[in-house]
């Protein structure tokens, strides 16, 4: 019975280490905010990350993994935010609540398009092109720039171009055959970051 106990208890160890988030060193103090409820904190995360760290996303889906290269030189607290919901496993089980042919947009914890973290991102723009395999956060057109909600362009912006400012604030770097063919059936399983 004692050996059966252990075994039980061994394998949920097992099965806890799996679902939690593997943090990087570089990364061991990124705090969230303090959490309000399920998916919502009281204000933007902690900056935890410097604009000269070399960072990258694998965002493993139900379709595979899509690796980003992310920018902090060119949106700090964008990525910043990006990074501290992922080692935290914000991410983990949402789903891309939009998939069109060019762009699909996940992150939402409510599924709907309308679900955040329970606050908005200042605006970092670049003049870097919205092209295939580009990253953004999401925004309500004339509204703020989204917490959690992002986008991965699986073709170029459609002509004339956004009429809004959106934070770009990576770039795909693999998998972008995955990202092509994400629908509003696929899930976010994890978001893994790594600092080189």
């Amino acid at each position: 019975m004692a050996v059966l106990i252990a075994a039980v208890a061994g394998g949920g160890l097992l099965i806890k280490h799996a679902i939690e988030p593997v943090v990087p060193a570089a990364l061991a103090n990124c705090a969230t905010s303090t959490q309000i409820a399920p998916h919502e904190f009281i204000g933007p995360q902690p900056m935890c990350i410097t604009a000269a760290q070399k960072l990258e996303a694998t965002i493993t889906t139900s379709q595979g993994d899509i690796v980003v290269q992310l920018h902090p030189e060119v949106a700090p607290v964008t990525v910043n935010n990006f990074v501290v919901l992922a080692v935290h496993g914000y991410y983990n089980g949402l789903g891309f609540w939009k998939a069109e042919d060019w762009v699909v947009q996940g992150g939402d914890p409510r599924g709907d398009g309308r679900g955040g973290p329970g606050y908005s991102l200042p605006d970092e723009t670049t003049t870097t092109p919205w092209e295939l395999g580009a990253v953004g956060m999401a925004r309500v057109p004339g509204g703020a720039v989204n917490g959690s909600q992002f986008f991965i362009q699986k073709a170029d912006w459609p002509s004339p171009g956004p009429t809004a400012a959106y934070n770009r604030f990576g770039t795909v770097t693999s998998g972008m055959e995955k990202a092509q063919v994400l629908s509003v059936t696929d899930t976010i399983l994890s978001v893994t970051i790594k600092v080189s």
